[in-house]
């Protein structure tokens, strides 16, 4: 018997491929591959400092030297012992290009040495005789005015350690990072529902103005996951936090400022009443927002962009006042105009 040939395979046109291809189940969108992709805030900031030393590998080192970063401690065991006699301090800040000389942590009695003995007790110092000095009938030229000093009132300040600092450095938090490949994970040695928000809520705001990591990230990234968690026990623990938020905001340093207030949002907006528990408080928390309100980059016709991170502290400030608005309840607006007389309400017409 004679095989069959076999049937020759067939051949789907290019339209009913495209037709079946569109019948298959198709996956989730970009946008929600996007968000779960999503990097914390925290990690941003961890990103963006490593970004920052490729343009300016000494601003940390420098910040710390003349005092507007805390410095940390002298060994991995602490500090040495106040007896420890140090080598005299060298120029450091020369090397950075910056033009002040003042360190951070001052010398010890023990560790300054004694001024040499002057040679000629009974010598004058410096223009503080007569000898040598012309006179004249002249009368004395008038020097033209000097400008008025800066107010500084948009200077950044000096940023004391904290208390999440040395609660850390103790080892008295609950709290270490998971090292991950693209960005670093926050690991709880407890649950969080049976954290005592009345300690540890505070302290974790006050890390919040930290600029140094693993500080800064265990902070910032414990807020959030406290907040998302916490539900009831967060709003008797709101006067506690105002102080925290107070001191992180008068740093004037943008980036702190611009911390505090998604955290203030994510506080607002974390359980029900927390909005209406903040009024109280604006006149401790809103005069910072006054002076930084209109800050906003005029870029003409460019582009930012860096606005996904939400680092535009004007647009920031106004987002977090009208968000203050939506949920301070009826009395929230009048003291929001109090405070900042130019802000104009997101509700009423």
């Amino acid at each position: 018997s004679r095989l069959r040939p076999h049937p020759p395979q067939r051949r789907d046109h290019p339209a009913r491929r495209r037709q079946s291809l569109g019948r298959r189940p198709r996956g989730p969108p970009r946008g929600a591959a996007m968000n779960a992709t999503r990097l914390s805030d925290a990690a941003q900031l961890v990103h963006s400092d490593v970004f920052g030393r490729m343009t300016a590998p000494h601003r940390q080192r420098a910040d710390k030297l003349t005092g507007k970063i805390p410095k940390g401690q002298e060994s991995p065991f602490g500090d040495f012992p106040t007896d420890y006699r140090r080598p005299t301090p060298r120029n450091q800040l020369s090397t950075l290009g910056a033009t002040l000389l003042k360190s951070p942590r001052p010398p010890t009695e023990v560790s300054r040495l004694p001024a040499p003995p002057s040679p000629r007790p009974d010598a004058l110092k410096k223009r503080s005789g007569i000898g040598g000095c012309a006179s004249s009938l002249t009368p004395r030229k008038e020097l033209p005015p000097t400008a008025p000093p800066r107010a500084g009132a948009f200077a950044r300040r000096t940023i004391a350690a904290s208390e999440f600092r040395r609660s850390y450095d103790r080892g008295d938090l609950p709290v270490q990072i998971t090292h991950c490949g693209t960005a670093n994970k926050i690991a709880w040695k407890v649950d969080i529902e049976k954290l005592d928000y009345h300690h540890y809520l505070p302290i974790f705001f006050d890390g919040a103005r930290e600029q140094e990591d693993p500080y800064r990230f265990l902070a910032v990234q414990g807020v959030y996951d406290m907040l998302e968690r916490g539900g009831p026990k967060i709003l008797p623990v709101v006067p506690q936090l105002i102080i925290p938020i107070k001191t992180a905001l008068n740093t004037r340093n943008p980036i702190i400022m611009c911390t505090i207030l998604k955290i203030l949002q994510a506080l607002v907006k974390s359980a029900d009443m927390i909005g209406e528990a903040l009024v109280p408080y604006y006149r401790q928390v809103l005069p910072v927002l006054n002076i930084y309100k209109a800050n906003n980059l005029n870029l003409g016709d460019g582009f930012d962009y860096s606005q996904r991170k939400r680092l535009n502290l004007g647009e920031l400030i106004h987002e977090t006042l009208e968000i203050l608005e939506t949920y301070g309840g009826e009395d929230a607006f009048i003291n929001i105009k109090y405070m900042i007389p130019t802000y104009e309400s997101c509700i009423h017409a």
